[in-house]
């Protein structure tokens, strides 16, 4: 559970450094250069990442039960999956309606993965985990919302409603792909039986 935690800390601790302490990040940008800035930002969220992936395995061999879901939340679990695809999808492309709609659809998407997961888990690892990443995605949000009130960032404008046909057929794809085989492969559990 160890590594589980130093890797939360470390992955989300560098995620908050620009929201919680941009001093810091500003001073190694004067210092170092933006592109320190950025190797150091990359290097702490890959093994932050890892930890995660490593202390995750071992801390769900280990843990207890905090709660036993019903069935039908895995129903529900499964649906806000697709939603979070969707999410995810809008956010990597120019701005259609859910983009501008959701301000932060990657941080909508990183929420409702986390409560979806919360939902169907009731490990002591995996309420960790997905409660930091649900904890950590509300703090990111409400920072960005004060940066925006700051005139520090500013929310996307529409540029054409088919990137929302976009991302609703990439976020169904990567939905299929991640019921149909990829959550097994990545995660070693398949989130529905298939066949």
């Amino acid at each position: 559970m160890a590594l589980l935690i130093l890797g939360i800390v470390i992955f989300l601790g560098i995620h908050l450094v620009r929201s919680f302490a941009p001093g810091v990040r500003k001073v190694v940008i004067e210092r170092k250069g933006v592109g320190t800035w950025y190797a150091i930002h990359g290097i702490s969220a890959a093994v932050g990442l890892a930890l995660i992936a490593v202390g995750f395995g071992q801390a769900r061999a280990t843990t207890g039960i905090l709660y036993t879901p019903p069935v039908f939340l895995s129903h529900i679990a499964l649906t806000l999956m697709l939603i979070a695809c969707i999410c995810l999808a809008a956010a990597f492309l120019p701005a259609g309606k859910i983009r501008v709609a959701t301000k932060h659809p990657a941080i909508l998407a990183i929420k409702i993965w986390a409560l979806a997961h919360l939902l169907a888990n009731g490990e002591t690892s995996s309420v960790l985990l997905f409660g930091s990443f649900l904890a950590w995605g509300v703090m990111l949000r409400i920072s960005m919302k004060n940066r925006w009130r700051a005139g520090e960032i500013s929310y996307p404008t529409v540029v054409s409603y088919r990137y929302d046909v976009g991302a609703i057929l990439l976020g169904a794809a990567l939905f299929v792909a991640i019921v149909w085989k990829l959550h097994e492969l990545v995660i070693g559990v398949a989130p529905i039986a298939i066949g």
